[in-house]
């Protein structure tokens, strides 16, 4: 049975981005799973109204492939797609595409030294496996009592039905986060009325940005180097955002001023605006960009519950606070399993799933290689996430890591590269002492970046992506153990 050098799991930025490195490292011997019908993840995935990146397209967008043509400053996500069907093209990684292919499991065969990666139609084998899985793909469904019986239509953002008709509909939506404060404003304009439920108001500031015209998409397209500068440019931004989202007094007073200036120039009633305004320290949460969300909030279509749901019966809502409501249509936009990545239950290394190795929340080292498990490698995993800039900067510095070690592994004898367990605790005790002051973590709010489990910093990278791609770039391969010298008789 024929072995193929690296399996890569996951068709999306991280997958694509991953993919496409190996090609160009004249690592052709490549095949990426996706289970879904076609490329592009979560923009896949994600089609409710109003969906749209909150990073400027030019920055989320991949270094290899910029794009001129853009049509607006934060593109719609179905443009983000087609980007990157367009990347899997030009990146000639269409016949290394095996759509409709799940991964139901995959395990370490110590005695040949290589991946088993079950598909259910058929069993691969592999030198080297990736995960580039994404950490927003499976829906996360609140415990809601009653929930199962609401009487009308109902699902998750992340899934949602565009054959239910709101004309005339009462809709509920649960949850105030990304993905809310794009969907809103749209729901609004399209039902009777909207009731939302809000657990925990968000810091949200201007978003700005708009069309692109095309004279300055051609203008782009004329002159590469005036699209270069302009990723540049975006990159410094985001990178002088790290700032403010982390902690640092001066630049987390100015945010925080400018997101209430916002909050008080969009909403005139003073106890909406106190409803609105969170009592937690601005980037402990992940920090929004709207300029719709408000008004519409504020609108006669919209009713805001300041408490979360606590019941359902039929068609009658029961809020925390008491508050009864009725809806004929019900959205959850509750965000999705990120701290618990579905896929660790799938994967066993040398004694144990990466779900067992991740009990108490997730670990690596390089935010990308876990000990006890050989050649494998994480996108998109522990603490790779950002709050401040573009995720997708973080993927394409694993990709080359990922790059890095195979010609490292290919200089082994055995070909197996170990990652060293002290050299996993090293990297997260360093994770959990630049995350310890941070509003991450004291900032009196509970978030997504952090694992209930055991309270630490999972998800984010607490620092800036040069100072990322600095500690990748920094390895020289003493995290792996060292390789097997034989024995020469």
């Amino acid at each position: 049975m024929r072995i193929i050098d690296t399996v890569v799991v996951g068709a999306g930025f991280a997958g694509l981005a991953m993919a496409g490195a190996l090609r160009r490292a004249g690592r052709d011997d490549v095949i990426v799973l996706e289970r879904a019908t076609d490329v592009g993840g979560t923009w896949r995935d994600n089609t409710y109204p109003g969906v749209a990146c909150d990073v400027p397209a030019h920055l989320y967008s991949l270094a290899a492939h910029p794009n001129a043509g853009w049509s607006r400053t934060f593109a719609p996500g179905g443009e983000i797609q087609a980007y990157l069907r367009d990347v899997a093209a030009r990146e000639g990684l269409v016949d290394k595409l095996r759509l409709r292919t799940p991964m139901l499991g995959a395990a370490w065969d110590a005695e040949t030294s290589v991946w088993r990666i079950d598909t259910g139609s058929e069993e691969l084998l592999a030198r080297s496996l990736v995960l580039a899985c994404g950490r927003l793909t499976e829906p996360f469904v609140p415990t809601i009592p009653g929930l199962e019986s609401f009487a009308g239509p109902l699902f998750h953002s992340a899934r949602y039905d565009h054959d239910v008709d709101l004309t005339g509909k009462r809709v509920a939506v649960v949850g105030t986060g990304a993905s809310a404060v794009q969907l809103v404003p749209e729901l609004a304009r399209r039902a009777a009325h909207v009731t939302l439920f809000q657990r925990t108001p968000a810091w949200i500031v201007p978003r700005g940005g708009g069309d692109i015209p095309l004279a300055e998409r051609e203008r782009l397209a004329d002159n590469p180097g005036a699209l270069a500068r302009l990723r540049a440019e975006l990159y410094a931004e985001g990178e002088q955002r790290f700032a403010s989202r982390s902690g640092d007094a001066v630049a987390s007073a100015a945010a925080r001023d400018a997101a209430l200036a916002h909050l008080h120039a969009q909403v005139a009633d003073p106890a909406l605006r106190a409803a609105l305004t969170p009592d937690y320290a601005f980037g402990c949460k992940r920090v929004l960009l709207s300029d719709a969300f408000y008004p519409a909030v504020a609108s006669d279509a919209v009713t805001l519950e300041p408490t979360e749901l606590a019941s359902v019966e039929g068609s009658t809502l029961t809020a925390a606070s008491g508050e009864r409501y009725e809806a004929d249509v019900l959205v959850l936009a509750t965000g999705f399993a990120s701290a618990e990545q579905p896929y660790a239950d799938l994967v066993r290394g040398d004694d144990e799933t990466l779900a067992e190795h991740w009990s108490a929340g997730m670990t690596s080292f390089g935010s990308t290689v876990v000990s006890g498990f050989p050649n494998l490698f994480v996108l998109n995993g522990p603490n790779a996430s950002l709050g401040h800039n573009s995720a997708v900067l973080m993927a394409e510095e694993q990709a080359a890591y990922v790059v890095r070690a195979l010609s490292e592994r290919d200089r082994r004898p055995e070909r197996v590269l170990r990652v060293r367990p002290e050299a996993e605790a090293a990297y997260t005790a360093e994770i959990d002492a630049a995350a310890a002051s941070t509003p991450w973590m004291t900032g009196g709010c509970r978030n997504w970046y952090v694992d209930a489990r055991s309270g630490r910093l999972t998800l984010l990278w607490p620092g800036t992506v040069q100072s990322f791609r600095e500690r990748l770039t920094g390895a020289d391969g003493s995290e792996f153990e060292p390789a097997h010298t034989p024995v020469r008789s």
